[in-house]
């Protein structure tokens, strides 16, 4: 009783419990959803107990052949269970850790398949909630934490839960576990609540060797009331349920059948989430929970039968509710099985998927009578149901920037003066290149006393949001940190600094489930450069070009824009080095990076880059490949590149033609680009001497010099085949020279749009593109013009206008197409932004107003301000706010705050205003507009 001494001592001194933050009323029509149950089952282990939250594996075992499915929590971490964990691996550091694992059931020892719809509670999917300790707590903590969890948290009435224990077997020579009853009854568990169990019910084993020891479980009584309910635990009453098994690894079952103690003790917990879903939601079937009810009500929808009742055995006449929960539990698992790789086959997993699938179509078609094609389109109500794991999986990515950015803002607050503010530069790095919430931020500054210097912030923000909208105004200099001087080019070439390997731009890999994997890159900095000079050291807050022996980051060259991100000094993760530019210049590579501290040469840094907006370039430059090839394909091999600029948001391709290009054809050039992007053609590139390339027939290349040996992109057909003498394989393709970074698979890039063509001079057109999402966004836009044209014309129709009524009819018309225009001009320039502030030409207050209209409908959560600036010198203002952001952020107060800098006059409603100023002060009502915004949003 020693044990349960110490444990009584130690919950009598616990602090107030803690809770979650959305305590339900059991019983209540405030039931909380899955989605807060699973969240607050992860929350308690990790801020309560110290748990270190991980996400959960894929269902398809890696490393283990002997699993079809990973059908537990603990399989991911069996080579700590078993000793085989390197000491110096991420995993062997582990000592207490919590998760939700996706698990599946079906084939091999753990099979529920042929038990799924006959009764309520078994799935082929479900989901674990688990706690870990590997040999740090043991049976003391993991009773006391799972209990806390369940009573005071969840707030599960005492007398309705059962635990058992180990009974002890003699012919192993295992005796009672006393120790685990003890700590129940020292928690307060009635004696009569405590029970023994057997062998086969409370000792757990991971195979027929290996680690394995005593459990205990809590069970859950459905019915209450007061009653008694021991004699029914652990004998399949659906009313009595277990919901939660803590195992104790403290033995090694050997090859001979003993047993030997481990020389540490683990804790290895399971409670299922549907479960505890159903205790909580007062229900008596997980069918009944907010985790299936979608899913069934979504089976009903699309067969048109009866309703499903939540009858089994006798009284579910012609197996009708069997079939809903079959149905609904099997495209669970299919949903999730896909998801991570494994697809219906002939063998293994994938027989098994297979298996699972026919056996909800032979349900959805002779029990429910449904159409073909209910099951898939069961899957994005699954898609909707299932969301938290995207969410978990989300958290885990930020996780690890998040604790950096701790250890920058740490490191930040320890440097400081007294009474100072947080740097600007410092928060706009978090931001920026780590992904920081601004709110978040300001949190975290705020628990330590400490204000934001704002204003610097804001000039970082304007300063951002400017070079975004369109770069350097007209005249403005070359920025001296990141374009050598002739001199200092040859003081690099006179003192042997070797240009910049930039070969690792190119390394770059398509992983598990088609994600573009990018590794990071060690590199030493060989010399710095500011104000035109050579330097070996910059002070901190200082903005330089850094010059390395090697790097990962594009330089903008052959049209395409260059990469961002950051370097961080090797094994120094709470100093970020943000890149916001990278030029080549003379073979040398050249990083425009703001100091956060002195950085020197002969530094060794890692680059990181941003990843989403490579990418984005990476698709947007194979898509500018692809239309290249287009053109020329419907227009005619005269049709030859004049230019090209490649960016993150948008891709502009000018060309030479004899005619105005007609509607038509652009969409059969879009046509032949989705064709392509639909066969996921492969990306083929090899660097090889540019005589060779030249003599390829159908390559086009630009006039401009070129690299040798120079590169080539071939899309769909291998570079050895094209270089082929009297080869014609690059004239039914894209072949051209190009140094860029492009998709690895056509695929990719889901889709291109033409958002805007127009003559630039007698014979030289341009078009702009978008792909990917932005493109199904102008689909759907253009969609909307051609109703709205469509109303016009069908007014025109129903009755004889007046010429001055046809007038105002064409007139509008012509409104609504320029602001179609402007508006998908814009929106391709500020893809996803929360704010946009900017000048466009207008011809009138009302069409401003609809380019401001179409932009916030496109892009709901976005807020618009829009300046137009007259041949008479009067500047037009149009707003619109968001309505996620009232009624903090006003448009009527926003307008006004801006017409009051240009001497003008505003009004309007808390979404929409509008009012006109002077153009005199039109900068100083941009600066306005930006610092309003961001003070209203960052509340």
């Amino acid at each position: 009783m020693a044990a349960a001494g110490r444990l009584r001592r130690r919950v009598l001194l616990l602090a107030v419990p803690w809770r979650w933050r959305c305590s339900p009323r059991r019983g209540a029509a405030g039931c909380p959803p899955a989605g807060q149950v699973r969240a607050a089952f992860l929350r308690f282990f990790e801020e309560r107990h110290g748990h270190r939250r991980l996400p959960s594996a894929p269902v398809r075992p890696r490393g283990d052949p002997r699993l079809l499915f990973v059908n537990a929590g603990m399989n991911q971490f069996k080579p700590i269970f078993l000793g085989t964990a390197h000491p110096r691996s991420e995993l062997a550091q582990h000592r207490r850790v919590v998760n939700s694992q996706k698990c599946v059931r079906a084939g091999g020892k753990h099979n529920d398949l042929e038990d799924v719809g006959r009764d309520t509670y078994h799935h082929t999917f479900f989901e674990m909630l688990g706690n870990w300790s590997f040999g740090d707590y043991f049976k003391e903590e993991a009773c006391s934490m799972a209990w806390e969890l369940l009573t005071e948290v969840y707030e599960i009435p005492k007398d309705r839960l059962y635990v058992t224990y180990f009974a002890g077997d003699s012919s192993l020579g295992l005796s009672a576990d006393e120790e685990c009853r003890d700590v129940w009854l020292c928690l307060g568990v009635p004696a009569s609540h405590v029970l023994p169990f057997p062998l086969k019910d409370n000792f757990w084993e991971m195979g027929d060797t290996g680690p394995c020891g005593p459990c205990t479980e809590i069970h859950y009584d459905h019915v209450g009331g007061g009653r008694n309910a021991a004699a029914l635990v652990n004998q399949g009453s659906p009313d009595v349920v277990e919901i939660w098994n803590l195992v104790f690894m403290q033995y090694s079952r050997e090859v001979e059948g003993n047993l030997l103690p481990l020389p540490q003790h683990h804790v290895d917990t399971g409670m299922g989430l549907e479960r505890l879903v159903t205790v909580l939601q007062n229900k008596h079937s997980n069918y009944d929970t907010d985790l299936f009810t979608p899913i069934l009500d979504a089976i009903h929808k699309g067969c048109g039968g009866p309703r499903y009742q939540g009858l089994v055995g006798d009284a579910d006449v012609g197996h009708v509710n069997m079939a809903y929960r079959v149905v609904a539990d099997h495209v669970r698992a299919l949903c999730v099985c896909i998801t991570d790789g494994i697809y219906p086959g002939f063998s293994g997993a994938e027989l098994v998927l297979r298996r699972i699938l026919r056996r909800a179509v032979r349900f959805c078609s002779e029990v429910l009578h449904a159409p073909p094609g209910l099951l898939a389109s069961l899957v994005p109500t699954v898609v909707e149901v299932l969301i938290m794991d995207v969410i978990n999986e989300n958290e885990a990515a930020f996780q690890s920037s998040l604790e950096r950015g701790r250890r920058i803002i740490e490191r930040t607050v320890q440097q400081m003066e007294p009474s100072t503010y947080f740097p600007a530069e410092v928060a706009w790095s978090l931001y920026g290149n780590l992904g920081f919430p601004l709110d978040l931020i300001d949190l975290i500054l705020e628990e330590k006393g400490i204000s934001l210097d704002s204003a610097a912030f804001n000039e970082l923000a304007l300063e951002d949001a400017k070079q975004k909208a369109g770069g350097p105004p007209a005249g403005q200099l070359e920025d001296t940190n990141t374009c050598l001087d002739v001199h200092s080019l040859a003081q690099l070439r006179s003192s042997n600094v070797p240009a910049t390997d930039d070969s690792p731009k190119y390394a770059y890999t398509l992983g598990q489930h088609g994600r573009y994997e990018f590794s990071p890159c060690q590199a030493t900095v060989l010399i710095l450069y500011r104000d035109q000079s050579l330097q070996k050291e910059v002070g901190a807050g200082q903005r330089c070009g850094v010059i390395l022996d090697r790097t990962n980051f594009y330089a903008e060259q052959g049209g395409q824009a260059s990469d961002q991100g950051y370097m961080i000094h090797l094994g120094q993760q709470d100093i970020l080095f943000p890149v916001q530019s990278v030029r080549l210049c003379g073979g040398y590579v050249i990083h425009e990076v703001t100091a956060v501290e002195t950085l020197r040469a002969g530094d060794q840094v890692q680059l990181f880059v941003d990843e989403a907006q490579r990418l984005a370039c990476m698709a947007n430059h194979t898509a500018t490949h692809l239309l290249n090839f287009a053109l020329r394909h419907v227009l005619g091999d005269n049709t030859e590149q004049r230019g090209s600029h490649v960016t993150a948001e948008w891709l502009r391709f000018d060309f030479n033609t004899t005619g105005p290009v007609t509607v038509e054809q652009l969409q059969q050039v879009e046509q032949v680009v989705q064709d392509v992007i639909k066969r996921n053609e492969v990306v083929h590139t090899a660097e090889v001497p540019l005589m060779l390339a030249r003599r390829v027939q159908g390559l086009r290349a630009v006039d401009e010099g070129y690299p040798d040996p120079v590169r080539i992109v071939s899309l769909g057909v291998p570079v050895e085949s094209v270089l082929t003498c009297n080869s014609e394989a690059a004239m039914q393709t894209s072949v051209e020279l190009c140094c860029g970074t492009h998709l690895l698979q056509t695929g990719a890039m889901e889709d291109l749009a033409i958002i805007s063509e127009r003559q630039l001079v007698k014979g030289i057109s341009r078009v702009i593109a978008v792909t990917g999402s932005q493109a199904k966004q102008a689909r759907e836009a253009g969609q909307c013009l051609a109703m709205e044209v469509d109303s016009v014309s069908l007014r025109m129709k129903e009755r004889s206008a007046s010429i001055p009524e046809m007038q105002n009819l064409s007139k509008e018309v012509g409104q609504l197409t320029k602001a179609e225009e402007k508006a998908q001009s814009m929106l391709a320039k500020h893809c996803n932004q929360p704010v946009i502030i900017d000048t466009v030409p207008a011809d009138s207050l009302s069409i401003l107003m609809k380019v401001v209209n179409q932009l916030c409908d496109k892009s709901p959560g976005t807020s618009v301000l829009l300046l137009s600036p007259q041949a008479s010198g009067e500047v037009l203002c149009a707003c619109q706010v968001s309505k996620n952001c009232l009624p903090v952020f006003s448009a009527a107060d926003w307008a006004v705050a801006v017409c009051t800098q240009m001497e003008g006059k505003a009004g309007g409603s808390p979404v929409v205003a509008k009012g006109s100023g002077n153009a005199k002060g039109m900068q100083r009502a941009l600066t306005t507009a930006l610092e309003f915004a961001q003070s209203k949003l960052l509340k």
